[in-house]
């Protein structure tokens, strides 16, 4: 039997029932339809605090992060996953404060040598919804671009993009077509 392929969702809107989070579940549901495990984390209920540029996780004698807060509970679920999905809304021209927090404390788990990246080969979904009708008026695109950036540098690969403009709580769903392409990129994300 096949070993299942573990998902872990990061939510990062204080909505649980906003745009950002309909598209995740989307993503969620095409990669439960390709047989993988999948867990939902809500960062805004969560105490992260800022990364404090102490470079404790870079020393090899700690490899971890030295901030005691929510953020320790997160990285084993982040490290058993090797796929992830990242959800967040454009909150002020680009992803909200609860996402840019976790993305922050994620470089507890980059490292420049290869043995101790732990985001190495990561494979990753970027879900994102914005007020605007515009990619780039809106900011999202400057998320994008963060989200391009950071794990490229530390060698994870984004399999793919879903994003899309609603304004209300819930409205995104009736976006059929997009519904579908964060359906797809569930399965996409699974299926690699």
């Amino acid at each position: 039997m096949p070993i299942k392929k573990k998902v872990v969702v990061l939510l990062g809107s204080p909505r649980k029932k906003g745009n950002s989070t309909a598209l995740a579940k989307q993503v969620i549901h095409g990669a439960e339809s390709m047989g993988a495990l999948v867990e939902s984390v809500y960062l805004n209920g969560l105490n992260i605090k800022p990364c404090q540029g102490c470079y404790a996780c870079q020393k090899p004698e700690n490899s971890a992060c030295a901030v005691d807060d929510d953020m320790q509970a997160v990285y084993p679920k982040l490290q058993a996953a090797d796929r992830w999905v990242i959800a967040s809304p454009v909150y002020w021209f680009s992803m909200s404060a609860q996402t840019k927090l976790f993305m922050d404390r994620c470089m507890a788990m980059f490292h420049e040598t290869e043995e101790n990246n732990r985001l190495l080969k990561k494979r990753i979904a970027i879900v994102m919804s914005y007020g605007d009708t515009d990619v780039f008026n809106s900011g999202c695109v400057n998320a994008l671009r963060s989200f391009q950036d950071a794990y490229r540098y530390a060698g994870a690969k984004i399999v793919g993009m879903v994003y899309g403009s609603a304004e209300e709580p819930g409205e995104i769903k009736s976006n059929t077509t997009l519904m579908k392409q964060a359906e797809e990129l569930g399965k996409k994300l699974v299926d690699g």
